[in-house]
């Protein structure tokens, strides 16, 4: 289903409960409303919501609850209850992202907001991942009501970060998204070391931030923006003019060109590098039954950074790669 299909069509997929107890469940589960709703695509969306109690402070970088009842419908045209429990509310971790700037080109203090913004892409259900909450979210539209998780939580911020470090945020599709809210903290406190954003998506239509990104590199000399794509022609026709192949994150790291991109050697003393997205992308080590150090295949950036003199981030050691897997 298309999400700009109207409410008749929406209203096709009748609930299994009544008009009464749905209203009763609503009232019971859901303590925010939907403040706006930007689409870029049928797929990507903008989601900013509005607590019904304000004051909620996060710090750059965490995440918290979004949920809806499994007796609403799916943009995906699943049908409600498909876990065999309508009266269930779902909920889900997204992570706080921010507009950056503000309708006035301010920045704004990122983790203050009373509006919190989201950044949601909608994948297709299967057999072997149902339609679950996204598909909802997808149906919202201003004024729509939902559950707001209260607490945010996680620990992926710039925490430890030096004021003159450089700062890279690398990020798959939507793991863009607590790498804005860090973004602007980062310049709206005067950061001094250089700030570079790097995002793979399948098509450029999927960088709904990139306008942003381009003016703050007008303002920020500091800052740097990189977009890649995979699945646009020039990605995948050896006969386009314009051919370069499949471009991924990890061969930015390899092949040097970071460093061209940050106009200075790649120095781990004074870098965090930010990873948040595919799991394939960011490589998460795991030790063996020898406590071996071992790498996924295919290569992740963890595996590329640390033959860099990189470290992880640990439970017993605080490193300066940071990472936040979506799956």
């Amino acid at each position: 289903m298309d999400i700009t299909q109207d409410s008749r069509e929406i209203s096709d997929m009748v609930s299994c409960l009544q008009p009464d107890e749905v209203r009763q469940l609503q009232r019971y589960h859901y303590n925010a409303a939907v403040e706006s709703v930007v689409d870029s695509h049928a797929a990507l969306r903008i989601l900013r919501v509005r607590a019904d109690q304000p004051g909620m402070r996060y710090t750059p970088g965490q995440f918290t609850l979004l949920g809806l009842g499994a007796w609403e419908p799916c943009a995906s045209g699943g049908q409600p209850g498909i876990d065999n429990n309508p009266r269930r509310l779902l909920k889900r971790a997204y992570s706080f992202s921010s507009p950056i700037l503000n309708r006035q080109g301010e920045l704004v203090e990122a983790g203050t907001e009373s509006i919190h913004e989201f950044y949601l892409a909608l994948l297709p259900a299967s057999q072997a991942r149902p339609a679950g909450l996204t598909p909802r979210l997808f149906l919202l539209q201003p004024q729509s009501r939902l559950f707001l998780g209260p607490k945010p939580k996680g620990h992926y911020t710039t925490v430890g970060v030096g004021a003159a470090d450089a700062v890279i945020f690398v990020a798959t599709g939507v793991g863009e998204a607590p790498h804005n809210s860090m973004l602007a903290d980062l310049l709206r406190r005067g950061h001094a070391g250089t700030i570079v954003s790097l995002v793979c998506t399948r098509y450029r239509r999927d960088q709904a931030y990139e306008p942003i990104h381009r003016q703050l590199e007008r303002r920020f000399l500091n800052y740097r923006y990189l977009g890649l794509t995979t699945r646009e022609v020039e990605n995948v026709d050896p006969s386009h003019p314009q051919y370069i192949g499949k471009q991924y994150l990890q061969d930015v790291f390899s092949s040097g060109r970071i460093e061209e991109i940050l106009g200075s050697r790649l120095d781990p003393a004074h870098t965090h590098v930010f990873l948040c997205g595919n799991s394939t992308m960011i490589g998460v080590p795991h030790q063996d039954a020898q406590g071996r150090r071992m790498y996924p295949t295919p290569k992740g950036l963890i595996e590329v950074l640390e033959a860099m003199g990189f470290w992880a981030d640990e439970p017993q050691r605080r490193g300066n790669i940071h990472f936040e897997q979506f799956w």
